[in-house]
């Protein structure tokens, strides 16, 4: 049983039974004596069980006074796993709490990222647009009679029914937004409407020319544009995604309106460039926050929605909507926070991109500012990391003999491509130090599947080591 876990459940059967002790104290009294009823006893708080588990947080408690690894001991245990010939690992371990390395192999060493770069687009989104923000998706009046304007504010993860507040994706939905344009309405276009898409908030290829035609035809990733239901994928099992998705979820909202008795006539446009900007404002749903959408977007590994955030925090920063706004935004924001950025490429914000340069040492960094940094907004991107053989895309890693001690301790950001394996994240050792870590398989000539259990074995050393 995980430490973790006996910790919680030796936790939580206090609470019980001490919740339980007044009621058996009151039920101990004789049923025929009625003395006056005294003031109901008043409950500790903290003897009160709770309605639900309390988030992890970092990993669980780092210890203070915990014993840093030595060096040389740990890389007697990491180097024996990483020293493979099917390819080239890097990796690097730090100490959360001084920033001290505690193990190096050549992580200055530029390498493919592959997913890992999630973990740089989500610093740049929480940093520029701010964790709670929300985006709104909103209708107006349109400057011409009869016409309503659509306008997306980069909320890809609509639903397609009424707004779920208890969902990232699909918190707000497109029929609720129907349904108050309706109510807005009031019956004045029962004969019908014309309905224009604005999505001009990104600007630039949908597609970045850096991805390989394979992925985008493998569904990978999609044409990017601030306006999507379910994060662009398909609406059917084995279907194709939408090559525009902001005019498919118009085309969608249209249909909406339709059955609720607000036809829309003719096919969905798009607001022309230099037409008088709608302002009155109908009807508006906001999505999950920004922190809620990164934490979705690093749990499941997200391309399309990386790509659009990235371009919203572009736009938070009164840049272009481009991605290669996005990616100099990116860039530039790291680097203010402290993060060398010496030989470190951007080509994408989602890691599809073999053209991306990122060391292991730069990851280091990165995933330190996280979880020790003192910002909040960018310490919001802790939710987003998988936990070993738990959640996210490391929910079914972590079962083997050689990994099992890093199941349920280890959190990281995974990282694949076809001959590409990266793992970023932190853990808590066995004597409770906090470590940073990333290691990183390029060029593996069996692909990226060899690579994989390297990473996770080197990962659950960390957690079942004390090293002193």
């Amino acid at each position: 049983m995980r430490r973790t876990a006996r910790a919680l459940q030796a936790g939580l059967l206090a609470l019980a039974l001490a919740a339980l002790a007044v009621p058996a104290a009151i039920n101990a009294a004789p049923a025929f004596i009625a003395p006056p009823s005294p003031p109901a006893p008043v409950i500790p708080a903290a003897q009160l069980p709770p309605a639900s588990l309390a988030p992890m947080g970092v990993a669980a408690s780092p210890k203070a006074d915990a014993a840093q690894p030595d060096p040389a001991r740990l890389a007697a245990l990491l180097n024996p796993i990483l020293a493979s010939d099917a390819g080239s690992l890097t990796g690097q371990v730090l100490d959360a709490a001084t920033g001290a390395v505690l193990y190096d192999r050549r992580a200055t060493a530029a390498a493919v990222p592959a997913s890992n770069l999630k973990l740089f687009t989500a610093v740049s989104a929480l940093k520029n647009l701010g964790a709670d923000t929300r985006l709104q998706t909103s209708v107006l009046r349109g400057s011409e009679p009869g016409t309503l304007v659509l306008r997306a504010g980069g909320d890809v993860l609509l639903g397609a029914g009424d707004s779920a507040p208890g969902a990232v994706n699909g918190h707000a939905g497109l029929t609720s937004l129907a349904q108050q344009t309706v109510a807005a309405l009031g019956g004045s276009a029962s004969g019908g409407v014309r309905l224009l898409l604005d999505d001009s908030v990104f600007t630039g290829a949908a597609l970045n020319p850096e991805w390989d035609t394979g992925d985008v035809t493998a569904g990978e990733i999609a044409p990017v544009f601030p306006l999507a239901t379910n994060s662009a994928m398909p609406d059917l099992k084995g279907g194709s995604r939408p090559q525009d998705s902001a005019l498919a979820a118009a085309q969608l909202f249209a249909s909406i309106l339709g059955k609720l008795g607000v036809p829309v006539q003719g096919a969905v446009g798009r607001v022309a460039a230099g037409d008088p900007a709608a302002t009155e404002q109908l009807a508006a749903v906001a999505s999950a926050t920004v922190a809620e959408q990164v934490a979705y977007m690093l749990q499941n590994s997200d391309n399309f929605l990386a790509e659009v955030l990235a371009r919203l925090a572009a736009t938070g920063q009164q840049r272009p909507g481009s991605s290669a706004d996005a990616t100099a935004v990116t860039l530039a924001t790291v680097k203010s926070l402290g993060v060398d950025v010496t030989g470190l490429t951007l080509a994408d914000s989602s890691g599809l991109a073999m053209a991306n340069q990122v060391s292991a040492a730069q990851f280091a960094q990165l995933v330190k500012l996280i979880v020790t940094g003192d910002d909040a907004n960018i310490r919001r991107a802790i939710d987003g990391f998988p936990v070993a053989g738990l959640s996210g895309t490391l929910e079914s890693r972590y079962d083997t003999a050689e990994t099992a001690a890093g199941s349920g301790l280890v959190r990281a950001k995974t990282g694949t491509l076809n001959v590409v394996k990266t793992l970023s994240g932190f853990v808590l050792d066995a004597d409770g130090r906090l470590l940073v870590f990333s290691f990183m398989g390029n060029n593996f000539s069996g692909g990226s599947a060899v690579a994989q259990p390297l990473l996770d074995q080197a990962a659950a050393t960390l957690a079942g080591c004390g090293c002193r």
